[in-house]
């Protein structure tokens, strides 16, 4: 009996979403629910992206982003979380995050690329900023980010 490991699942439902009958509408920047979450005093606007489609589209064919935005990726259980640019027009830096919202490791990723940027260890939440926000404040691993996904305010 053969088993599909479940990032080669993911990916094939990811170039589904892809090629579907309408992905070519998809060249505009999809726009999702916010929360917002706190990294010390540090505000952010997090859209959110829980199912595999929104996932798959995330922050492409955006030309810009405000300062304090960015996107909180939340997937149904843990596992390594690897994310690429293509399509994606703005350099992001990226936190994988524990349940609790800590911090596991952070990632600076390059725009329209296919390189791989992967959590350290099994997570269910990454968070998408512009490039350098979590540097520029000081957040590192082991940093608690903080709000109603993580289970609290």
């Amino acid at each position: 009996m053969t088993f599909i490991k479940p990032y080669f699942l993911a990916a094939v439902q990811i170039l589904a979403a892809l090629f579907a009958p309408g992905a070519a509408a998809q060249d505009a920047p999809q726009r999702l629910p916010a929360t917002t979450l706190t990294a010390g005093f540090h505000l952010i606007n997090a859209e959110l992206a829980r199912t595999p489609e929104q996932r798959a589209i995330g922050l492409m064919h955006r030309p810009a982003m405000p300062a304090n935005d960015g996107m909180l990726f939340v997937f149904e259980r843990a596992g390594e979380q690897c994310f690429w640019m293509k399509n994606t027009l703005l350099p992001l830096s990226i936190a994988f995050l524990d349940d609790d919202g800590t911090i596991v490791n952070i990632e600076d990723m390059k725009p329209q690329t296919l390189d791989s940027h992967c959590s350290a260890k099994p997570v269910r939440f990454a968070l998408e900023m512009n490039l350098g926000w979590f540097a520029k404040r000081a957040l590192k691993a082991g940093t608690k980010i903080k709000g109603e996904p993580f289970g609290g305010k």
